[in-house]
This record gives C-alpha cells, sequence and structure tokens, in this order.
C-alpha cells in the first residue's frame, strides 16, 4: 500500500486464495472468523499509514472500541478491564481493595516509558551504529534491564491475579510474563491509554483494506500463487520463482512470508551464511496456539466480546508450555464471541466462538494426531465448568481445530511457533533480523519475525520502515512518522 502510493510498480505473490497471511478471513458456511490476531491496539498508528497513502482509514473499516476491553477469569474471583480510568479504578478497588490508586502511578510512570520507547520502534537498525541513536540513547533509562514484565508491574500491584492482569499480554508475543522483558509494559499500558477495537466484519478486513488500497495505487495482487524461492546473483536477489515455474525478475523481493519458513525452504541452505538451518534452529521461537473455531446455533448474551480464562496455576502452566514442552492438564483459554458486537459474524441467534489455548511450538514432539481430541474435550469442559459458555457440544454447527502441526503444515509456520521469533534481549534491535535483509542486497523483510516484532501495530511499523529503506534507496521521497505529540491517541 506504501510503495505503490509512492509510485513504485508492486507486484504481490500470495500463497493462499486470500490475502493476510495469519490476519486473513476463515469462513465455515455462515460463520467468520479471523484467522488470528483478534485485538486491534494502537489504532493511531493504522490511521497515520493511511494517511501515509492519502486516504483515511474510515473509509474502508469501522473500528469500534470495546469497553469493557475484556473479561479476565481467575482461580476464584473474576474482573472486568475497562478503558476508561475512572471505571477501571473502581474495578480494581471492588475486586482488590486498596489496590485502585495503583492504576494511577502505572499509567502515569508508563506513559514517560511508552513515550521515549515507541520511536525506537520506527526506526530500523541495520548496523551496530545503529545502537547510539540519540532516540535510543534517549530510551535507555527505561528499558527496565534486568526486569522481567512480571517484576516491573509487581511494582504497582501487590495482588498477584493483578499482577497478572497488566502482564498476561505478554503472551501476544508468546512469551511468559516471568521472561518477557520489562520493557514490554509499553504492551499493557497502550492497552489502557490508548484502547482495544474491534473491526467490524473482522480484524482480517484490514488486510483487505490495505489490498483494496493498494490495487488503487496500481499494485497487482496474485492469490493462489505461491513462491518457490528467491532468485538471486551472487549476493543480490533479482526476483521469485513460482510454484508454477513462473519468473518474476524485478529490482528488489520483499519477504512477508513467516522468517523462520523462508529461509528454510525459500532459499538454497549452502546460500544463507548467518541463517545457516542449525543457526535458525537454536534460536528462541515462541509459543504455538490450539485453535478451535465453532458455529453454534445458541447466543451468550451474557458473555463478553473477550474473555480469557487463566490457568489455576498460570506459571505452572506457562512453564510447561516453554520450558518443559508437554502439553497441560491445566490450561489457560481465550475465547472472542464477535457476535456480541457484530452481527455480521453469525447468523442472528448464533454464535462464532474463536478459542485460542497456547501450547508448546513444534520443538516439543507433541503427537497433536492424538493429543487434539484430548485438548478439545478439556478445553469444552473447562468453558463449561469456569464461564458461561455452557451445552457448548449439542449447539456445534461448523467446527475447525488448527494444532500447532496444522500451523507448521498449511499454513507455513515454522515449527507452529505463531508468534514468530522470540523477543528475548538478544533477539531484538540490532540483533533481530534486519529489515534490509543481511544476506543479500536488494532483499527486505517485512512481518513479526523482523524489527520491530510481533504483534500488528509492530508488523505494520516493519512495513513502514522497510518501504522507507527501499524509498531511500532510489531517492524516492517519503514523509517522516508524525512526532508523538501529534498523534491522535485517545480511544474513539
Amino acid at each position: 500500500m506504501l510503495l505503490a502510493h509512492r509510485g513504485v510498480n508492486v507486484e504481490v505473490f500470495e500463497k493462499q486464495p486470500v490475502v493476510g497471511g495469519r490476519n486473513a478471513e476463515l469462513q465455515l458456511g455462515p460463520y467468520r472468523f479471523d484467522l488470528g490476531p483478534t485485538f486491534l491496539m494502537m489504532k493511531f498508528l493504522l490511521d497515520e499509514l493511511f494517511e501515509e497513502s492519502g486516504r483515511k482509514l474510515s473509509d474502508y473499516i469501522e473500528c469500534r472500541a470495546l469497553d469493557p476491553m475484556y473479561k479476565l477469569q481467575f482461580a476464584e474471583r473474576s474482573m472486568h478491564v475497562y478503558a476508561d480510568p475512572a471505571k477501571m479504578r473502581t474495578e480494581i478497588e471492588s475486586v482488590f481493595p486498596g489496590e485502585g490508586l495503583a492504576l494511577d502511578r502505572f499509567l502515569s510512570r508508563e506513559s514517560v516509558r511508552f513515550r521515549k520507547l515507541y520511536p525506537c520502534l520506527q526506526k530500523a537498525y541495520g548496523s551496530p551504529l545503529s545502537l547510539f541513536s540519540p532516540t535510543l540513547l534517549a530510551a535507555l533509562p527505561h528499558i527496565a534491564p534486568g526486569r522481567s514484565l512480571h517484576h516491573v508491574l509487581s511494582s504497582y500491584f501487590r495482588a498477584e491475579e493483578l499482577r497478572l492482569a497488566f502482564t498476561f499480554q505478554s503472551k501476544y508475543l508468546g512469551m511468559s510474563p516471568w521472561d518477557c522483558p520489562g520493557l514490554f509494559t509499553m504492551i499493557p499500558y497502550t492497552e489502557h491509554a490508548h484502547g482495544v477495537y474491534h473491526v467490524q466484519g473482522g480484524l482480517c478486513r484490514i488486510s483487505h483494506a490495505m489490498a483494496q488500497a493498494a490495487r488503487e495505487s496500481g499494485a497487482n495482487i496474485h492469490t493462489s500463487q505461491p513462491v518457490r524461492r528467491v532468485l538471486t546473483e551472487g549476493r543480490r536477489a533479482v526476483g521469485v520463482e513460482l510454484a508454477s515455474g513462473d519468473r518474476i525478475d524485478c529490482d528488489d523481493v520483499v519477504i512477508n512470508a513467516d522468517f523462520g519458513h523462508a529461509v528454510s525452504t525459500l532459499f538454497e541452505p549452502n546460500q544463507l551464511r548467518r541463517y545457516k538451518p542449525e543457526k535458525v534452529r537454536s534460536k528462541s521461537w515462541s509459543c504455538s496456539t490450539f485453535m478451535m473455531y465453532l458455529g453454534l446455533d445458541r447466543a451468550y448474551p451474557e458473555s463478553e466480546h473477550h474473555t480469557i480464562v487463566f490457568a489455576r496455576d498460570y506459571k505452572g502452566n506457562l512453564e510447561d508450555i516453554s520450558r518443559r514442552k508437554k502439553a497441560s492438564d491445566d490450561i489457560s483459554i481465550y475465547v472472542r464471541n464477535s457476535a456480541v458486537t457484530d452481527a455480521s459474524t453469525a447468523p442472528e441467534g448464533h454464535s462464532a466462538l474463536y478459542i485460542l489455548v497456547p501450547v508448546p511450538n513444534n520443538f516439543s514432539n507433541i503427537d497433536w494426531s492424538t493429543e487434539a481430541p484430548r485438548y478439545r474435550e478439556r478445553i469444552l469442559r473447562t468453558l463449561a465448568e469456569r464461564t458461561c459458555y455452557t451445552g457448548i457440544e449439542e449447539h456445534i454447527k461448523q467446527e475447525l481445530i488448527v494444532t500447532p502441526d496444522d500451523w507448521e503444515k498449511k499454513f507455513s509456520v515454522y515449527r507452529g511457533a505463531t508468534f514468530n521469533m522470540g523477543h528475548n534481549w538478544n533477539q531484538m534491535l540490532f540483533m533481530r533480523p534486519h529489515n534490509k535483509f543481511e544476506e543479500f542486497e536488494h532483499c527486505y523483510l517485512v512481518g513479526g519475525g523482523t524489527h520491530p516484532g510481533s504483534g500488528l501495530p509492530t508488523i505494520f511499523e516493519s512495513a513502514r520502515i522497510s518501504s522507507n529503506l527501499i524509498c531511500s534507496q532510489y531517492r524516492i521521497p517519503y514523509g517522516s512518522p508524525k512526532p508523538f505529540e501529534a498523534l491522535s491517541l485517545e480511544p474513539a
């Protein structure tokens, strides 16, 4: 979208019949689901990217701010999480007496960290010297070195469950809050400061909107056209070869495939220097997800749009996933019931439930052909016992299960690690795969596997960084990101 608007001749080759990748639409009969992301945060960034393309986001999609943003179900109690600070303070005080004012301290202190760190996400880190940029140096006092996300939040809240309410967001990175670097407090902060949105029709509409805008600017998008390999001459990318055998020559190649999959399959192993297969395997990779997409012929009007059910031993569950690499009996579950907000996703009186359970990636060697039925039964039982989602089984009209094996084999996600490469300290900034790919000239990366990392807002930012690098190469003019103070940050 950005490159086409700037006058670049763009050809997109997409393996699947629809655009979006992990942010694609899934249809089961009359029920509509997002395949992957369901939370839209930092909407102001999406607004800005459409403005950079000479457009208004609202002309393409309708975004609805959620309040409450979601419901959290702990072992013995529950809490609604509100975007409105006054409501949130009251809710905290009601569920965790004496802790309400801690929200004000959190918002005040973390606003400083967010303002310092956010500009760091907008810059490329292609050389060691980039680590000495004034922007990054100014942010250094705010990166919480040596402290995990859980450690930082423990300085605000006394109750462990309340700490979890502000740290579970590390799952957006596929990490445990006890392992996730403390600087990622910017994720729960931006939820509370800037809101969580639903896109009517699903977040997949963002991909469709970008595709429409790109086509309007002259881009050609070819679906059901898998790429077999990236063509190179020496250390330069010169085009792609499609699965059909067709050769597409170009000046620059932008890779939006899953990074681990791309370097493992789209190049000959002896071509790569830094990302040889054994080096890729040795990286830290995120967890995977066990997914259920259910079309039901009954409604749950009492439910919230988003519900998170914590395992009774949440830390133990996460250690099963990340350290022990085993299937947990005590599971955490995320449910989205989009029909309570968006009538377009299910027929009247029906529900389209999106269910996600974090599980180990495929370095675990779990046999999902035998484990999947057990997980299905465990999920439905847990939901019936701990949420309003009772009697699901007898109302299922459409059902699809996606296991880590499916993520790897059907959706080309390396080892089923749905949140891509981990975000530990030695896999960020300059240490993460570069937006201008280190292995070949005229080759660029976008997506969760490059800087700044996973999650829709940062993935969008990776697209802007790589687009700007390409335009700089050819001296094509483009605008700089808006100063933080000029952004429209308040939830609509």
